[in-house]
């Protein structure tokens, strides 16, 4: 028969540990599952500067592993599985993963949030390098630099408007002739002096990879065929994220973009109401800031409410 947990966190990024830590300094042993991308976004992100308590900042992987040895430090568990099948009716609730079946009375859901990418190899090899999907996490470090942007919906103008506070110029690159943006969003990015738009455009290589360092980016105009270089010293993604919670869809609510609905950041809800026993933070249900800090802080908030819903429970 499967081991029952008390709680199960799905994913290892700042919410997920932030969860094991409080859940097993209060004795819950919470059973960690990495997942298919271990330590979340921060393992790909090179320098951190905007995590609290860091002054001269920190490699992305090493507050990773800091936060993971303090988890287990107060006896969480880890393992390298992935979440095949949940059912959350069941009580104790069932998981099936990649190393075999889990009983849970509590599942933090911190699976976190994949960045659409463009799929290039080159540009696979400099993220972190020059190539980034978080503006507000990696502007700062483009201060007076020419930069270009991929997408044409809020995100990239978004995107856009924010590093024209750090970028000497921001070109932002639209596969499409009409942008999806809204027209406020639209109208902002239009009438800034330090953006320009090029539309019917897709990028074809990072260049830059054999110094490890952004040079440049391969356009090509897909109405008429040409291909030319664009110099600028980094590229951002704006082309949005994909929440990790498809394995939770008829399970719980998930919204039209696949995130999932809470009450009060943490509590999941089916039809409107509480899922019982079963608490997400972190960036799959959330949508909107998608930082470290607000991912350790919801992770917080999941583990209090699963210590307290075990309490309420009598165990």
């Amino acid at each position: 028969m499967a081991e029952i947990r008390e709680t199960v966190i799905l994913g290892s990024g700042c919410a997920g540990l932030t969860a094991a830590i409080y859940t097993a300094r209060a004795g819950l042993k919470p059973l960690v599952l990495e997942g298919h991308e271990p330590g979340g976004q921060l393992s790909i992100t090179t320098m951190v500067e905007n995590f609290p308590g860091w002054p001269e900042g920190i490699q992305g992987p090493e507050l990773i592993d800091n936060m993971k040895k303090q988890a287990q430090r107060f006896g969480a568990s880890f393992e390298l599985a992935h979440l095949n099948a949940v059912e959350v009716e069941a009580h104790p609730m069932r998981l099936q993963t990649s190393a075999g079946e889990i009983h849970a009375r509590t599942i933090i859901v911190a699976s976190g949030a994949s960045a659409r990418w463009l799929g290039l190899p080159s540009e696979q090899a400099l993220i972190g390098h020059g190539v980034s999907s978080c503006a507000t996490c990696d502007g700062f470090f483009f201060r007076g630099k020419e930069i270009a942007v991929v997408g044409g919906g809020d995100s990239a103008m978004e995107e856009a408007l924010f590093l024209t506070r750090f970028a000497a110029k921001v070109t932002v690159l639209h596969r499409r002739e009409h942008f999806r943006a809204s027209k406020i969003m639209l109208e902002r990015v239009i009438a800034h002096p330090n953006i320009e738009l090029r539309t019917n455009t897709v990028v074809e290589e990072v260049l830059g990879v054999e110094d490890k360092e952004v040079k440049g980016v391969r356009i090509r105009d897909v109405v008429n065929g040409e291909s030319s270089n664009l110099a600028v010293g980094g590229l951002f993604l704006g082309i949005g994220h994909v929440p990790n919670a498809e394995m939770f869809a008829g399970h719980i609510d998930l919204d039209e973009e696949g995130y999932i609905k809470t009450i009060n950041n943490v509590f999941t809800t089916r039809n409107g109401q509480v899922v019982s026993g079963v608490f997400a933070c972190g960036d799959v249900q959330d949508r909107r800031y998608r930082q470290a800090v607000t991912a350790a802080g919801s992770g917080c908030m999941a583990a209090l409410e699963a210590e307290k819903f075990l309490e309420e429970h009598g165990r």
